[in-house]
């Protein structure tokens, strides 16, 4: 179940999101969509990094059924620019975001494995006819 915050005035649909959730985890997701400033704080605070990001996770740890999976927070402002941008929908931007901030839940790194976070990435956005990859778009633009 995806237990929502939503500190902007967009009104988000989740349907999507629990479906894609669904077909990976039964655990709870706490979900929090705010603006690039409130994201800005969370990334500095806690990555050191004194600017605004797209989306971040933070896991639950240890791997106990009963409780959350763990916290997705996006932003709004920047799923608005890049949906205009890539010319697709602003809930499919959320949806993409999600789903890598889930995969990031999950325990995936793109950063550091040997691709399996962009195969299962491709493989859910394909299921859920959804845009390109938040990983295929990064590798791109380097």
């Amino acid at each position: 179940m995806i237990m929502m915050e939503n500190n902007t005035k967009f009104n988000l649909d989740t349907a999507l999101l629990q479906a894609i959730a669904d077909t990976r985890t039964q655990r709870e997701i706490e979900l929090i969509l705010c603006d690039d400033t409130a994201i800005q704080a969370l990334n500095r605070t806690h990555r050191q990094i004194d600017k605004a990001t797209d989306v971040l996770s933070f896991p639950l740890e240890g791997d106990h059924e009963h409780l959350p999976l763990g916290t997705i927070v996006l932003s709004l402002d920047h799923a608005e620019a890049k949906a205009a941008e890539l010319g697709h929908t602003i809930q499919e931007e959320i949806a993409l975001l999600f789903v890598h901030g889930l995969l990031h839940l999950m325990g995936y790194d793109h950063e550091t494995d040997d691709g399996q976070m962009r195969e299962i990435e491709h493989t859910i956005l394909n299921d859920f006819s959804l845009p390109q990859s938040l990983i295929v778009r990064t590798e791109e633009a380097i």
